[in-house]
């Protein structure tokens, strides 16, 4: 089967009308004019009830944002990432217990495996705050993720706590899982996620930025009142963040991550089933995916992201078999609201003027 193949059958006009007006009055609402920069899709069974691009890539030049447009997707790069893992173990390249030293020369925690990573719970700090601290790294220099191990290494950088205790969202998780994925494959992350996912699903747009190469090619990224956001010395770390794409490639992509042809059915449920129960409550994490379960038994699966002034969030609702796509390159939370638009489909509690950050 083709990524492209559809095994749904064709939505009414009646179904998709009945839709797309109410997602026409919520994409007035919270984006009503051109000062906003958004791209947004949703789509049912693979086939899109609504999308709408506003604003302009480079606000300078009023070049207009478009379905082609690539975007920074920030955390939601830690989807795709975490498919490429999962796609590596479906082969058996790799073992989701399997400890981490046994792949990464010289890391320094032998109790944190692939899973551990994978869910936030390997107790690792964030090297986003660890390298700002004095005598760790001089920001003036660009770091890359091998320096991240390199500092976690020689600066001896202790855990927060013991691996597999709890919960902890941590961008050097997924910094290390790019460098696995380097390991196992022979080949860079970038050229990696591109044989392995962007082009066998035709994610046409979708790339890994690359800070020596596109630079000064990327659309750029603003805040709220349009000051562009200048690079700093954490943007040539990936894994975590750095993917480029559109909401139709990340269709496309969804529609592949949830069916049984891009990996096995014992492996997707691995992805959707929460890792952090120690505390009670609705939030929890699985494999690359964030969840809110329901005491209805309803599970919502999305995961935000953030990363200067671009914004993501990615939402599959499995049951219903909808997507939902938001993202924007100038600095708006409203694109976290678009989980408010589950309630068109099934059976979530959502209230209407409610935010969520990353």
């Amino acid at each position: 089967m083709k990524p492209s193949d559809s095994i749904f059958p064709v939505l009414s006009d009646y179904y998709i009308n009945s839709k797309k007006n109410k997602i026409q009055l919520f994409f007035n609402k919270n984006w009503p004019s051109k000062n906003n920069n958004v791209s947004f899709l949703v789509a049912k069974d693979g086939q899109i009830i609504y999308e709408n691009y506003v604003g302009f890539i480079d606000i300078k030049k009023k070049t207009p944002i478009t379905s082609e447009t690539s975007i920074h997707i920030a955390s939601v790069s830690k989807v795709i990432t975490a498919t490429a893992i999962l796609k590596l173990i479906n082969v058996g390249k790799l073992e989701l217990d399997q400890k981490v030293t046994t792949l990464l020369k010289g890391f320094p925690y032998s109790e944190i495996t692939i899973k551990n990573l994978l869910s936030h719970r390997s107790g690792m700090r964030n090297y986003t705050y660890f390298t700002n601290e004095k005598g760790i790294w001089d920001t003036h220099k660009i770091m890359n993720n091998q320096d991240v191990l390199n500092v976690m290494i020689t600066k001896k950088i202790s855990l927060e706590y013991k691996p597999n205790t709890r919960f902890g969202y941590c961008n050097t998780n997924y910094a290390m899982l790019a460098l696995v994925i380097e390991k196992v494959t022979g080949k860079k992350y970038s050229d990696a996620m591109k044989t392995m996912i962007f082009e066998p699903l035709g994610m046409t747009q979708t790339f890994v930025y690359d800070y020596k190469k596109n630079k000064e090619l990327i659309t750029p990224s603003y805040r709220n009142n349009g000051q562009q956001i200048a690079f700093d010395y954490l943007d040539a770390v990936y894994g975590d963040k750095n993917i480029f794409s559109t909401p139709r490639d990340l269709l496309k992509f969804d529609m592949a991550r949830n069916s049984d042809y891009f990996l096995s059915p014992e492996l997707r449920h691995q992805i959707y089933k929460g890792c952090s129960n120690e505390y009670k409550g609705q939030k929890n994490y699985g494999l690359g995916i964030r969840m809110i379960n329901f005491k209805t038994g309803q599970n919502f699966y999305f995961h935000n992201g953030w990363w200067h002034g671009n914004m993501s969030s990615y939402i599959t609702l499995k049951k219903e078999n909808v997507t939902i796509i938001a993202l924007t390159n100038k600095c708006s939370k409203n694109v976290y609201k678009v989980r408010n638009l589950a309630p068109l489909f099934g059976d979530y509690p959502f209230k209407v003027d409610e935010n969520e950050d990353e």
